[in-house]
């Protein structure tokens, strides 16, 4: 096809020289095996329960048009194995990553798959609109972020949904010191110059701001790792308050974050210190920047966001008695642990995908008898009658919803909400 032979040859200056980046330096690492992937995928209520993490308000479907932009070198085809009834188009401004992924295309006979490389900018010139959109690790590499997230919201469905990862600010810190640092001395991405800095970060002093994230994420000493985050010729990170202006100036508004319990001041330590009462007073937006800056690790924030004309809300609430009729699907990366508790506790659940340790929630048996009563296919209502006693006295009914809204909180459940609305 024409668009694959298109090169990227309109942008001169930054977005030149950032492809030209990744045609040396293709990011992520390329992998020559997605069998680890596709087993982890065949489960099908792991698949539903991806799907209302975007969509809570619309029944379950398969066969959506997907589009991974700036799909490197393998997510793309990642999704085309998460999704075999889905159609996949993945786009990316490397000649590199484009190859890497047609590799792993004609290795898994992905034929709900295509690939062309062109830049997210002109998205138009594939004349099609998707269901949902990917953009994690890409707005924030080019030189007009606006410009291409106004590009993705128009190739966007009016009711479709878009995840969106950008760098954040606070817990990169140390990135951007040993940015500044490489750039004082005139460094530049080549090997000798990787393989000099894996070395040399080998003697950052205790306590650097860069040496959590070092323990935390050993891969960022491998070449391209380290040359992504150190080397690259153009990046910038977002704030709380400043992800939600660039979302609202692209012509879209927030719905969720892909993990929320980082930012909630209902999760872990945050939700017990003095100023818990007057946290929990401000506005949401509020409420996840002033979290944000307590926390003060973050290194990216992940969204799911919609048109901001979007026809169908995607909303979960849990005033009135709407909740009831809610399905909840449990998170396959959540666990039950039953062995050194806190007082009190019959259990804790945990989210394994959480990075932040406070993040646990005890559970006593009444909500574990709850927790187990999920199947997948049983409402709220339904769960609570079966629980408890029938029909449930009002407090049976109230501890129940102020449980589920924790578990939905924790990430530790997602709610397929598509019969309340059915039945409004």
């Amino acid at each position: 096809m024409s668009l694959q032979k298109n090169q990227a040859a309109h942008s001169g200056g930054a977005d030149a020289e950032v492809q030209d980046f990744y045609e040396r330096y293709p990011y992520p690492r390329p992998v020559e095996s997605l069998e680890k992937y596709r087993q982890l995928w065949q489960d099908a209520q792991k698949r539903r329960a991806d799907y209302h993490l975007f969509w809570p308000a619309k029944s379950f479907r398969e066969d959506q048009t997907i589009l991974i932009a700036g799909c490197g070198t393998s997510q793309a085809a990642k999704h085309a194995l998460r999704w075999p009834k889905a159609r996949v188009i993945g786009v990316d401004f490397s000649a590199t990553s484009v190859r890497h992924t047609q590799i792993l295309k004609a290795r898994y006979n992905l034929d709900n798959l295509q690939v062309y490389q062109l830049p997210l900018e002109r998205i138009n010139e594939l004349a099609t609109s998707f269901d949902q959109i990917v953009c994690t690790g890409v707005l924030h590499h080019l030189a007009d972020p606006v410009a291409g997230l106004k590009a993705l919201r128009e190739a966007l469905k009016p009711d479709g949904a878009m995840h969106v990862m950008v760098y954040a600010p606070y817990g990169r810190t140390g990135i951007y010191m040993l940015q500044e640092f490489c750039r004082r001395l005139s460094l530049t991405a080549t090997d000798e110059t990787i393989r000099e800095l894996i070395a040399a970060l080998n003697a950052l002093p205790p306590g650097h701001p860069l040496e959590n994230l070092l323990r935390q994420a050993p891969d960022f000493r491998r070449e391209a790792a380290l040359a992504d985050a150190l080397l690259h010729p153009q990046d910038r990170a977002y704030s709380v308050p400043q992800l939600f202006d660039f979302i609202q100036e692209g012509g879209l508004t927030f719905g969720r974050w892909i993990k929320q319990a980082p930012y909630s001041p209902q999760c872990g330590v945050i939700a017990n210190i003095p100023q818990a009462a007057r946290l929990a007073q401000l506005p949401p937006v509020e409420q996840y920047a002033a979290v944000e800056l307590f926390r003060g690790t973050m290194v990216r924030h992940s969204a799911v966001v919609y048109r901001d004309d979007t026809p169908s809300p995607q909303v979960i609430q849990f005033t009135g008695d709407a909740w009831l009729s809610y399905v909840p699907i449990r998170m396959a990366s959540t666990i039950c642990v039953e062995e050194r508790l806190p007082v009190g506790a019959t259990a804790v659940l945990i989210n394994q995908t959480h990075t932040d340790t406070d993040l646990y929630l005890p559970i006593t048996a009444a909500e574990k008898r709850l927790l187990e009563a999920i199947d997948g296919k049983s409402s709220l209502a339904e769960i609570v009658a079966k629980a408890g006693a029938s029909p449930p006295k009002q407090s049976q009914v109230e501890k129940a919803r102020s449980f589920f809204e924790r578990l939905w909180w924790y990430d530790q459940v997602v709610f397929d909400a598509a019969t309340q609305t059915v039945n409004k």
